[in-house]
């Protein structure tokens, strides 16, 4: 019965795995008939032999990487050789180990935050195919201590399911930290060089500059048509024009910025306040947070140290932060609190984006100051939308509160734990044993087939081993995800937690407020008590 469920499974499995077309790449006959062959002898497992998750990673094919299908039949081979019964494949292509850990990944990190009972070990083809920075392998080796799974690799020594593997991995995340060190030591040492000459040796320039070899070496630059669009900008403020508005019509313009996405506020601002538009060398600050200003760097003489001609004069320069400051000023009431809500929630009924709360402030002639709070879309005034805004927007969020108080506030705030099934299976096999035990000593001719106490006792022993045995619910027997309820309604969990916490909630679980010129609806799935369910991120909590 098992084996004809096992070869059910390798076939949903053989018919899931078509290939990689976004590769180009698709399974050749013997490929497939290799793996339909390691498939039948899965099926030939034990019931108990343990669960193996493979872990397919690419971040971009050439001819000198590993085709992921080699990768899939050699984790394939390397489970049987382990005893494993692959119960699935996470496949993560053009996804960089580097920037996306194993948890945060497409298809690896749905297993991990949301399938850990289904899997016992994650089998990968090498180390770097499964993280390259050593935090990460750090911490998923303690994810996987505290979930009690096995991290092995088919092609390097690590297994955390050895004392061997353990001390490899032990051993190559400290010749990584060392390796890292020293790297870093080594770009300490270039960029400390860099602010002592004139050629650009290292970094990024800023908007507006380029670089270029010439026979002293790499030289820093001005972009003709970059500066063009600095100098524009830097007309505009004068004129009093908004950032919003300019980024506007730089992005109808379809200048590109320069990470080659859209222009936003924040990243002009971070641009016309950087002092490297003067043609100087710069440097951020240690542990500088994006908001602050990077430095000037004077040479030797106690001047700056000039590396290109100047996009902006000192005296431009020091009037654009002052139009900045002003209108940092200006609007520095409302950027003390948080001033749209809800945002992923609230919904423009006629182009389905997100609202935003705008404020204006009017002068009346006694001097008095009207302040009209808005609620309008990103593309109010242009096509497809064209929508009218809402003239409140305090009242729309009053109006969505009430509303979710009143659909779902009674319902019970639910908890997922994970929860594991070794104690009580430990239970059970000793159950097993000592029902087995009392059933052959009660046989014709058993130890316990005497009659009289000695019967009586073993005969009422066995009922209560079996009725304990039954009282046992097979599913408590494997790790599991078990949802709890600590007692506490939404409406309870929102009046302690406050709006924030509403509004992650309903971000969650996938609850919209569509607004419209009259009226507005209250969106919420079918399966909003699933979505709402709290879920613990491991990841999150540690770093």
């Amino acid at each position: 019965m098992f084996e004809q469920e096992s070869q059910s499974e390798a076939a949903v499995l053989l018919e899931d795995n078509p290939g990689y077309p976004v590769l180009g790449l698709e399974w050749s006959v013997a490929e497939r008939t290799e793996l339909d062959d390691l498939m039948r002898r899965m099926a030939a497992l034990p019931a108990e032999a343990p669960r193996a998750l493979l872990s397919i990673r690419l971040s971009v094919l050439t001819d000198e990487t590993t085709s992921p299908i080699r990768q899939e039949l050699d984790l394939y081979r390397f489970a049987l050789n382990r005893g494993c019964r692959v119960v699935g494949v996470a496949r993560d292509l053009n996804v960089s180990a580097t920037k996306v850990p194993p948890w945060k990944r497409p298809e690896l990190g749905d297993w991990i935050n949301n399938r850990a009972p289904e899997f016992d070990q994650i089998l990968f083809w090498k180390l770097d195919r499964f993280v390259r920075r050593i935090s990460d392998l750090h911490l998923m080796i303690e994810w996987c201590k505290e979930y009690s799974k096995v991290l092995a690799a088919d092609k390097d020594p690590i297994d955390l399911d050895s004392a061997y593997g353990e001390m490899m991995v032990t051993m190559i995340a400290g010749m990584a930290r060392i390796e890292a060190a020293n790297t870093g030591v080594r770009l300490e040492s270039l960029w400390k060089y860099a602010r002592t000459t004139e050629r650009w040796l290292i970094g990024k320039p800023v908007y507006g500059y380029t670089t270029e070899e010439t026979p002293q070496g790499r030289r820093l630059v001005q972009d003709p048509q970059k500066v063009r669009v600095l100098r524009w900008i830097f007309a505009m403020l004068k004129r009093g024009r908004s950032m919003y508005r300019i980024t506007q019509i730089v992005n109808r313009a379809g200048i590109p910025a320069p990470s080659g996405g859209k222009w936003y506020a924040r990243n002009l601002m971070s641009i016309l306040t950087n002092p490297a538009l003067k043609g100087v060398r710069t440097i951020r600050p240690p542990k500088a947070k994006s908001k602050d200003i990077s430095r000037i760097v004077y040479g030797t003489d106690g001047k700056p140290l000039q590396l290109a001609p100047p996009i902006f004069t000192d005296d431009e320069f020091n009037e654009m932060q002052a139009i900045h400051a002003h209108n940092s000023k200006h609007g520095s009431r409302e950027s003390k609190k948080k001033l749209s809500r809800f945002l992923g929630v609230v919904k423009h009924g006629h182009c389905g984006e997100n609202m935003y709360k705008h404020t204006t402030r009017k002068k009346r002639k006694s001097g008095k100051i009207d302040v009209y709070n808005t609620l309008r879309c990103s593309s109010y005034t242009r096509e497809p939308c064209g929508g009218p805004t809402h003239p409140d927007a305090d009242a729309v969020y009053a109006s969505l509160a009430d509303t979710v108080l009143e659909q779902l506030g009674d319902y019970e705030v639910i908890h997922r734990q994970y929860t594991r099934g070794a104690e009580n299976l430990a239970r059970v096999s000793d159950l097993e044993a000592s029902i087995k035990h009392y059933m052959d000593g009660l046989e014709p001719g058993g130890s316990f087939a005497v009659g009289g106490f000695i019967q009586r006792q073993a005969t009422e022993t066995l009922q209560q081993l079996g009725a304990e045995l039954s009282a046992i619910d097979p599913d408590t027997t494997q790790d599991r995800w078990e949802y709890k309820s600590k007692g506490v309604t939404y409406g309870e969990h929102w009046a302690t937690m406050g709006m924030d916490q509403m509004e992650d909630d309903l971000v969650r679980a996938g609850i919209t407020f569509v607004v419209y010129a009259e009226h507005a609806d209250l969106l919420i799935p079918d399966d909003v008590k699933t979505r709402l369910v709290v879920r613990d991120d491991y990841f999150k909590k540690r770093l």
